[in-house]
């Protein structure tokens, strides 16, 4: 007998029929309910791993159904089977919290992945020890709602928009989601949007066939087919470029790809999460990003707290990367002022978390005696606020360049004093050669 029991819901027999018929053949058990009425009263008699039922039934619909168990049963995943192109109606099945939705007529290959993704929900191994893999730190309460709505976004299929400020962790959320997800086991593909050539981007998404342009010596696959069956993060979707909106919104709705020079699309199972630190929906409102695909893009919207908005978790944070940092370059760990740390929380990070690591590693270069001292994180004086109209985002850029020039200068007088004796000038700076060594080849002196 099956380990897995699906409920089925449909007032169509044709449809009923092809769904058992289905499911029989991958060794799954069915229950079959034509009417929203019924299908509330088997939830509630029987134990099922998930639930595929149609938009439209007799006595009311899927979204009701969805919004039932999601109150009742939150534990069951929920895919509901849409009209062809209606995707209204598929969004507003996903931000009622379906964990996906099928298209009529149905594509009995996308079916089946669909239900094999989403059974592995009820995968025990799914409850993951945080140890795996790296978590949003932080014991305040802006981080721990984010924590808990990754929990919820992970047993979704849908589309997710990360807005945050640059630096403030939208990579890092977007992986937790990919990591405590079904698709977990898949790959995870981060792509930076505003790093590829306008020209060559169409062809790293989609891939292209030997021969299709100048330079395509050989057949490539795309980003998107290297995430197939797992998760695709488009970081900075703001810098796509028009052209490419509306192919990917294509890919998106029909999850099918055409690589360059290929006549026939190819069917692609990937989940989509975004971020970009600019203001979106203003874009769309400017005319410089597709109303379309933001919707369909910002089906569920996560936003990562600026680390201004957390500063309570700024010790926390700090210890952590300290840490880190000692463990990569195996040298003592050193320890905070109490006056380094009150330093940390009055100063607004522009650069956020990014920027926080990045004064944490300088500074325990430059201590001495293992203790770092307000004089060693090289805090700016001024850093005035601004902030963009409705949003209230930070605006002040990081201030990463300013700090290597003053570390670079520092570490080249002490390599001039000790006529370039790299010990010697290790023991001048007060740190250990092997970290010498490393801010040597990081800052690029030779």
């Amino acid at each position: 007998m099956s380990q897995y029991t699906v409920l089925i819901v449909d007032d169509e027999p044709d449809i009923l029929e092809l769904l058992d018929v289905t499911l029989s053949r991958m060794d799954i058990n069915t229950i079959k309910a034509e009417t929203l009425t019924d299908a509330k009263l088997k939830v509630t008699e029987g134990d099922f791993d998930l639930c595929l039922t149609d938009m439209k039934l007799p006595d009311g619909n899927g979204i009701e159904l969805i919004e039932y168990l999601q109150k009742n049963s939150p534990e069951i995943p929920v895919a509901m089977f849409t009209a062809h192109g209606n995707m209204e109606a598929a969004i507003k099945a996903l931000k009622a919290g379906a964990f996906d939705f099928v298209s009529k007529p149905v594509d009995i290959n996308v079916l089946r992945t669909l239900i094999t993704t989403a059974l592995k929900l009820s995968n025990k191994k799914l409850d993951k020890s945080t140890d795996a893999f790296p978590e949003l730190l932080g014991e305040s309460k802006a981080i721990k709602n984010v924590r808990d709505k990754i929990a919820k976004l992970a047993r979704s299929q849908a589309p997710v928009y990360i807005s945050g400020e640059s630096g403030s962790g939208k990579e890092l959320a977007a992986r937790m989601i990919h990591e405590k997800s079904a698709r977990s086991e898949q790959p995870f593909i981060p792509v930076n949007c505003g790093a590829i050539p306008q020209d060559l981007i169409e062809s790293e998404l989609f891939g292209h066939k030997k021969g299709s342009f100048t330079g395509a010596t050989s057949d490539k696959e795309g980003l998107f087919k290297a995430a197939d069956n797992g998760t695709l993060f488009l970081d900075e979707i703001a810098d796509l470029p028009l052209h490419m909106q509306v192919k990917l919104l294509r890919a998106i709705q029909e999850k099918k790809i055409r690589p360059v020079g290929h006549e026939k699309e190819i069917p692609i199972d990937v989940r989509i999460l975004s971020a970009t630190h600019k203001n979106l929906k203003q874009m769309v409102e400017e005319g410089d990003f597709r109303q379309d695909l933001y919707y369909r893009l910002n089906v569920i919207e996560l936003n990562i707290p600026a680390l201004r908005e957390h500063k309570e978790d700024i010790p926390l944070l700090a210890d952590h990367f300290l840490h880190l940092l000692g463990q990569e370059s195996s040298d003592t760990i050193p320890s905070l002022a109490d006056e380094a740390i009150t330093a940390l929380q009055d100063y607004p990070f522009p650069g956020n978390v990014r920027e926080l690591e990045n004064i944490l590693e300088r500074a325990m270069t430059m201590c001495e005696k293992n203790i770092i001292e307000v004089s060693d994180l090289h805090l700016s004086k001024n850093t005035s606020i601004s902030y963009q109209n409705e949003d209230n985002k930070f605006n002040q850029k990081p201030l990463d360049s300013e700090l290597d020039s003053i570390e670079k200068e520092r570490i080249i007088n002490a390599l001039k004093e000790t006529k370039y004796n790299r010990t010697k000038a290790a023991e001048l700076l007060g740190m250990s050669y092997r970290s010498l060594r490393y801010r040597l080849k990081k800052l690029e002196i030779e």
